[in-house]
């Protein structure tokens, strides 16, 4: 059979650790390709638009897009930099046969840099390598560039792979050239390396129409929406196709209409070819790695496969006192329906449910991908409770294993001791340290992923906030053993009421506190952090005693020290196996799982 190439099309992926500018460097592409008109208002980042992507600075949702050179248009995927959202970046290097390999010249290929790049390596992809930020102070490019030859043959990179096109830029004054003192005035030898690099896509001449459903989207006016490459044929506004689930059984479906993408935008046409990332509706039960095809050719592509959970965390229904006061959905099948529903628009988040109807069970890649779930939930009215994360545990041949992470620490000489003891505490093995010479070390360990939650806080404190720490799943070994993972106990409210100034001011030197005078409190509600390791049950809601006696001087006014408002990554962290995070559209709460102190004594006390 003969095979076809569509040369008007080439699809890219971008693909980096977090904040190494990717997003920043497709701004200026946008710019340069005639997307925005001259003197038109453009925001920074226009590819993060999601409230919580301009947050914190990060790409979670992998998104596409296109410009036009010379011509050609350019699709281009802009990829997830952490690790936690791999299930994203699976299915967006389904749709490109391309890739963008942007590294930090000072940073360098960091960890979540190799897990996107081993991806890409894996589907066989044409690599591009951009070091960007050249014009930084700190800049080695000589260096990184050996690091990124390294890294490749480390993953397994072929002789092709290893010949990639090298570029030197600074994304956000949108330049590139071949060497770092030899920059053009624009991105224009970058855009021509995708052009002559990038392989058009190859499809089958007299192929019938094929597409493999990569991303869903939906429209108040159109439902469900499938996003997909099409691989093979062509497929025309109006056609009646079926649609091939997991299962292998066929639904029928009408187009009722054709769309692409064009800048940021997306566009209706009449017609979609072979190579084209197209938007199509006229089914609403699809899920991401379905195949749309004819009813004449029912032939379904491999399905898109990701990596398995190796976190999952408790959901239940939020019963305490305080409950239905600020969130509008508090409902267990509310709550258990949007949970489904991520579910079909992240391969890499599954639900189970658990023996109790009020709680339901939620697996993803890492505590943070949980974590941006809770607060993306929170945001839309949400109110529920969570419990701690816990890592999956496998068992294999009678011998308990545990998901391992690769963990690599970039921090001062001087916090080099505490951060190792801190790490071998929790099961931490060395692997590597390097020197650098410039006063700090990278150092990396093989620790269990369970090791990993609520250390990254701690690990600030100990580095004075100047420590980078990111890891990336290496696989399953042998359950390592036990260790502490807190040292300190929680400071528990025995009874409902309010917060008062004279209560907290005498609680002060029991430990750290959570809450503001006037804050509601109940019973079972954690108010802070006990210096001791074990629990204590306090009053907040004391108030001074009054006496018709004067005072010989002035009474003494209550100054209490400034309370810190914990986030909700660092409750998530905080909490222990029997405590829970209250999360509302307006707080975040800690409390225990059981709310009264008589049933919390004797719990403990069943279980000497």
């Amino acid at each position: 059979m003969s095979f076809s190439t569509n040369d008007k099309i080439r699809n890219i992926a971008i693909i980096a650790h977090v904040d190494h500018g990717k997003t920043t460097l497709v701004d200026a592409m946008f710019r340069q390709s005639g997307l925005f008109r001259q003197g038109q208002q453009m925001d920074e980042r226009v590819m993060d638009r999601m409230d919580l992507e301009r947050e914190r600075g990060i790409t979670i949702a992998a998104k596409n897009c296109s410009v036009v050179y010379q011509g050609i248009k350019i699709n281009i995927v802009d990829t997830p930099g952490h690790a936690d959202f791999g299930g994203e970046v699976e299915r967006a290097l389904s749709m490109v046969d391309g890739a963008i390999l942007l590294v930090d010249a000072s940073e360098g290929p960091l960890p979540q840099t190799r897990f996107v790049l081993q991806k890409a390596l894996q589907a066989k992809l044409k690599i591009i390598v951009v070091i960007n930020k050249i014009d930084r102070k700190d800049a080695r490019a000589a260096a990184v560039l050996d690091q990124v030859y390294d890294l490749l043959i480390d993953l397994g990179a072929d002789e092709d792979q290893l010949e990639f096109p090298l570029y030197y830029a600074i994304g956000r004054d949108g330049v590139a050239g071949t060497a770092p003192d030899r920059l053009a005035d624009d991105l224009h030898l970058l855009f021509d390396a995708i052009l002559a690099e990038v392989p058009p896509p190859r499809f089958k001449t007299d192929a019938p129409f094929q597409m493999l459903v990569s991303d869903l989207g939906y429209s108040d006016y159109l439902g469900r929406l499938a996003v997909g490459r099409v691989v093979g044929g062509k497929a025309e506004s109006r056609h009646r196709l079926i649609c091939i689930d997991a299962d292998g059984s066929h639904r029928p479906l009408k187009v009722t209409r054709l769309q692409v993408y064009e800048g940021m935008d997306i566009t209706p046409v009449e017609t979609v070819t072979a190579g084209e990332i197209a938007i199509l509706s006229g089914i609403d039960e699809v899920t991401i790695g379905d195949t749309i095809c004819t009813d004449d050719a029912p032939f379904s592509l491999p399905r898109i496969t990701v990596d398995p959970p190796t976190v999952s965390m408790l959901f239940t229904i939020n019963d305490g006192p305080l409950s239905g006061r600020e969130g509008r959905y508090v409902q267990s099948a509310k709550i258990r329906e949007r949970l489904k529903k991520e579910t079909l628009l992240n391969v890499a988040i599954q639900v189970e449910t658990v023996s109790d109807r009020d709680s339901i069970l939620v697996k993803g890649r890492g505590e943070f991908q949980l974590a941006i779930l809770i607060e993306t939930m929170r945001r839309e009215d949400f109110e529920f409770c969570v419990g701690r994360p816990e890592v999956i545990l496998k068992k294999e041949d009678g011998v308990v294993k545990e998901p391992i992470e690769r963990l690599f620490v970039d921090c001062d000489e001087a916090f080099m001791g505490v951060v190792t003891e801190k790490l071998s505490v929790r099961k931490g093995k060395m692997m590597n340290l390097s020197n650098t010479g410039t006063g700090r070390v990278r150092i990396e360990f093989s620790i269990p992923s369970r090791a990993l939650i609520g250390y990254r806080d701690e690990f600030l404190t100990d580095t004075r906030g100047t420590g980078i720490m990111s890891s990336y799943f290496l696989g399953y070994e042998t359950y390592r053993g036990d260790f502490p993972s807190r040292f300190t106990g929680s400071i528990v409210s025995d009874r409902s009421g309010n917060a008062v100034p004279y209560a907290l001011y005498n609680l002060e030197p029991r430990g750290r506190l959570f809450l503001q005078p006037g804050d509601p409190v109940y019973e079972g509600m954690i108010i802070g952090e006990h210096n001791r390791e074990s629990d204590i049950n306090v009053n907040p809601t004391k108030e001074k005693k009054l006496t018709n006696m004067r005072a010989s001087g002035k009474d003494e006014n209550v100054i209490l020290a400034p309370i810190r408002p914990m986030t909700l990554e660092q409750a998530i962290n905080f909490i222990r196996d029997d405590e829970r995070v209250e999360v509302t559209p307006k707080s975040v709460r800690l409390r225990k799982v059981t709310l009264g102190a008589k049933a919390r004594y004797v719990q403990r006390g069943s279980k000497k």
